[in-house]
């Protein structure tokens, strides 16, 4: 085994966009986009619009700040040299552990859609356990093969997903334009239309919800070292993958509402895209999208978050262990302990995951909070470790990370913290005991854990 990775292929800068693509666009877009239309009613095409500006601006924060920073690990190798090794580790550590378990997370969801879309019985735990652990193997066996093997699984698996939303909003576009199916009036015969005008509180709060669909962008620079250039690469790729993303949403949300919103927003079946077509071929694209784009998106899991602890490894913040790559370029000893948490603890809750999950989104906020700030750090200078001499621009290193600030103050003030700390049992609501002590041992007692041990073992040196 070796630590080198210079002998191995890199993803270029079209493959860094896909990923991109690949890390944001998973189930949501073919499962639930009516969910925002039952939300915000007529107004669902702009509520996208600006939850895409909102994760443009974010994009565009958190892509300037690679241009400082080489390093893997994307928040991580951000607020370590912004602000020092004890914020680095606290952002690095919580980061890797949330990630694993949301990998875990979107590994379970991938099998339990599988089987409700062929009839399969989802709770079924034996049935379950067996789709879970293929699923994972699948994804190591790729990984083992190398970064060439596994960029090009990413690349295909996105163009894959990105043909069928194509063909889906082509088909829908004709039917509209050709075959007169223009339903969008029937929107207003929704529960949120009957109310009225959206009042601007419920505008936002839609808003908040379409953002969560493009979240996945802060993850792509955490393999930034096996990527071809990411100082140059990064700040460009990122930005162009969001929006890719938010032309396909957007797109999809207005063909939708025109063929018809009332049965989008309202549909059982598991893939909501599916009822608004006729046609079995398109209804079989659409359906084989929705996989692949599943697949896909935990391919790239399986990328990003074992090069999070790989770059910790590399800052002397975890055990020198998880460096260890093979000749393929493979971060092995990273990616068998990720997969062990990521099989290990939603097996351990019986694939019940959703009251433990709130570790995820307070983990994002921290990021959204941190790495604005270390971008303006970089701008004027004041970071605690050197950076790449880049070139600094006032609208990207400080404008878009001070509105990145305020969006995401908007995001923490319209959080359900209520709804994800406590649980309704018998009309009342009671403790969630489990998010509780998922956000002390995830945000607090593994930090201080791994603090003292990297005290202890600096006063042995």
């Amino acid at each position: 085994m070796t630590t080198t990775t210079t002998t191995t292929k890199k993803f270029g800068f079209y493959s860094i966009v896909l990923l991109t693509i690949n890390s944001i666009i998973g189930s949501g877009i073919f499962l639930s986009p009516g969910s925002v239309v039952n939300k915000s009613g007529a107004l669902a095409p702009l509520v996208y619009f600006c939850a895409a500006f909102f994760a443009a601006v974010l994009a565009i924060t958190f892509a300037a700040a690679a241009k400082y920073v080489k390093a893997g690990g994307a928040a991580y190798a951000y607020s370590k040299a912004a602000f020092g090794e004890n914020t680095g580790l606290y952002i690095g550590i919580t980061r890797y552990f949330s990630a694993a378990i949301a990998w875990g997370v979107m590994a379970t969801g991938v099998v339990r859609t599988v089987f409700s879309i062929f009839g399969l019985p989802k709770n079924d735990l034996k049935l379950l356990t067996l789709g879970f652990f293929s699923l994972m193997a699948v994804l190591f066996i790729i990984n083992v093969m190398g970064p060439a093997v596994l960029e090009f699984v990413s690349n295909l698996s996105t163009l894959a997903k990105l043909a069928a939303l194509i063909v889906c909003i082509v088909a829908g576009a004709l039917l509209v334009i050709f075959g007169g199916r223009n339903n969008f009036t029937a929107v207003y015969q929704l529960e949120i239309a009957q109310k009225g005008s959206l009042s601007a509180s419920e505008f936002v709060m839609a808003t908040v919800a379409a953002f969560y669909a493009f979240t996945g962008f802060e993850s792509v620079a955490s393999g930034s070292e096996d990527m071809e250039k990411p100082e140059k690469n990064l700040p460009r790729a990122i930005p162009l993958g969001i929006l890719i993303v938010a032309i396909i949403y957007i797109a999809i949300v207005v063909v939708g509402m025109m063929l018809d919103p009332v049965k989008l927003a309202t549909t059982k079946e598991v893939i909501a895209l599916i009822p608004l077509f006729d046609n079995p071929i398109i209804k079989n694209i659409i359906l084989y999208g929705a996989l692949i784009s599943m697949f896909g998106i935990n391919v790239a899991a399986s990328f990003h978050t074992p090069r999070i602890l790989e770059a910790m490894a590399k800052q002397g913040q975890v055990p020198a262990l998880f460096t260890k790559r093979t000749n393929r370029g493979f971060p092995v000893t990273s990616t068998i302990i990720t997969v062990v948490i990521a099989i290990l603890i939603p097996f351990s809750f019986s694939y019940n995951m959703g009251s433990i999950m709130i570790i995820s989104a307070i983990v994002r906020f921290a990021q959204f909070i941190v790495v604005p700030l270390a971008l303006i750090a970089f701008y004027y200078g004041k970071c605690r470790e050197k950076v790449e001499p880049a070139c600094k621009n006032f609208v990207t290193d400080v404008a878009a990370p001070l509105v990145s600030l305020l969006l995401t103050v908007l995001l923490l003030v319209k959080f359900n913290w209520v709804g994800q700390f406590t649980v309704e049992v018998a009309g009342a609501r009671v403790p969630n005991t489990l998010a509780i002590a998922a956000m002390i041992v995830g945000m607090i007692v593994s930090p201080a854990a791994l603090y003292l041990y990297n005290r202890q073992r600096q006063a042995k040196r």
